[in-house]
């Protein structure tokens, strides 16, 4: 029963909480990402690039063969650099825009705890010797 217990403790904790959160939000903005690079990105870097579709790109180390039927007895082999480009610019962006909101989040904290904070009020004994010093600048 104390492993269950420890497990409940453990699983209720607000840093898992958190971190499960993050999680699932990461991976939604990392469909998000991909989908703007896929769809607006890549498009126009093929456009700049003479219309190559860069997840086509391949160097192909053996030819795909077939029967004298068509049926495939030995798949291409091929060296898929293309996709590599695509999810390697996906990377930079994604670590880009985290970079970004870091950086936002940080600013803003900076700005929080650099708010100045009220002076405390003085405490009986201060109030009583600042009243002294007065009472001895006057004569």
């Amino acid at each position: 029963m104390g492993v269950i217990k420890e497990f409940k403790e453990f699983a209720m904790k607000g840093n898992l909480i958190d971190m499960a959160v993050a999680f699932v939000m990461g991976a939604a903005f990392t469909k998000l990402v991909s989908s703007f690079i896929d769809g607006m990105v890549m498009p126009i870097v093929g456009k700049i690039t003479a219309d190559v579709d860069f997840k086509s790109l391949k160097y192909i180390l053996s030819e795909e063969q077939k029967d004298a039927s068509g049926k495939i007895i030995a798949t291409e082999a091929a060296i898929k650099y293309g996709e590599f480009i695509t999810v390697f610019i996906d990377f930079v962006l994604v670590a880009f825009v985290m970079f970004l909101v870091v950086k936002a989040i940080n600013k803003a904290k900076k700005k929080e705890a650099a708010a100045p904070q009220p002076a405390p009020a003085p405490s009986e004994e201060q109030r009583l010797l600042a009243e002294i010093r007065d009472l001895l600048k006057n004569k």
